[in-house]
């Protein structure tokens, strides 16, 4: 991507996610998670498609909702009159907090230039560490195998605080018992999250709301999201594969992936030419919900280019036909 196409793609990307936080947020607190994302995705892909870029969609939908959609994986996506494009897309980064009216889900789409983003596929889920970018420089791949106090440790020694200081986001999952018991004996306080960890890595990377770590298993598609907003914000993220059940872990290994690297925010996106956009769908610490006030709509947004590491913060209004 040249830099003229890195600048003016932004607004284009938040136009993206506003259109679809616009259609999601209609869906607060129904209960229909299917309805809710299926819903999400088809406004998503109508607005990417006004998008002047060749892009080409690096880990997909289908894996969510179990069927095809506009934004599969390998999906061609855009005008096709632009720069060619890896394109990493969630509808909703948080569905259950949008059908269940909790707060932090968001709408996210990410850009680079093409061949640039991680894709693991069939893989589904990774383990992930997210630190601002005052700890980015301590951040060793060791931290993945070390214990929980000792990670901790050192990112209290990074920050100049004790490990009582600390906050550690985790989603709130059975398979995170025994790491939630290790950061509490270890001392620092957990913060518990539904869903969204692509959300709880941008409040982790974003020095001054109250998260100082994200430790845990989530999905491939928000790790790679995640890597894409935390490089761009000059933080530091460590990743691997951690397959879930015995068919995930047959199908990575004849993809040929390996389950045992320990993957740096430069492998999981190698290029400093990263634009990332979000939109709040539900309120939470980094962006407002969508607000709707008649024919009216107010929406929350953000968009991060990494080769400036300027966050942008765009309120919109919408009138509503």
């Amino acid at each position: 991507m040249s830099q003229f196409s890195t600048r003016h793609i932004g607004l284009d990307l938040v136009r993206v996610t506003e259109a679809t936080a616009l259609a999601a947020g209609r869906w607060l607190g129904l209960g229909n998670r299917k309805e809710a994302h299926r819903t999400a995705t088809e406004a998503m892909a109508q607005a990417l498609q006004m998008a002047d870029i060749a892009g080409h969609i690096v880990v997909g939908e289908e894996g969510r909702l179990g069927e095809h959609t506009p934004l599969d994986t390998g999906q061609p996506i855009g005008t096709g009159h632009g720069p060619e494009m890896d394109v990493l897309v969630d509808p909703i980064d948080g569905t259950e907090s949008v059908v269940r009216g909790y707060p932090g889900a968001i709408s996210v789409v990410c850009v680079a230039p093409r061949g640039s983003m991680w894709a693991p596929t069939p893989a589904i889920y990774m383990e992930k560490i997210v630190v601002d970018r005052e700890v980015a420089d301590f951040l060793v791949p060791e931290c993945m195998d070390a214990p929980a106090a000792w990670t901790l440790a050192l990112i209290a020694r990074a920050k100049n605080k004790a490990v009582r200081d600390l906050q550690v986001i985790v989603l709130d999952r059975p398979r995170h018992q025994n790491l939630i018991e290790e950061i509490r004996t270890a001392g620092a306080r957990v913060l518990l999250r539904s869903d969204g960890d692509t959300a709880g890595a941008l409040v982790t990377a974003t020095t001054g709301l109250g998260a100082d770590v994200l430790m845990g298993i989530g999905g491939v598609p928000e790790g790679v999201a995640a890597a894409c907003a935390v490089k761009a914000l000059r933080g530091g993220m460590l990743g691997r594969l951690a397959p879930q059940s015995e068919e995930e872990r047959a199908a990575i290994e004849a993809a040929g992936l390996d389950v045992r690297q320990v993957l740096t925010c430069n492998q999981l996106v190698s290029t400093d030419q990263i634009v990332f956009a979000a939109t709040g769908v539900t309120d939470g610490p980094l962006l407002g919900g969508v607000e709707y006030h008649g024919h009216m709509a107010k929406t929350h947004s953000l968009m991060i280019r990494s080769e400036t590491a300027v966050r942008r913060i765009i309120h919109a209004e919408y009138y509503l036909e």
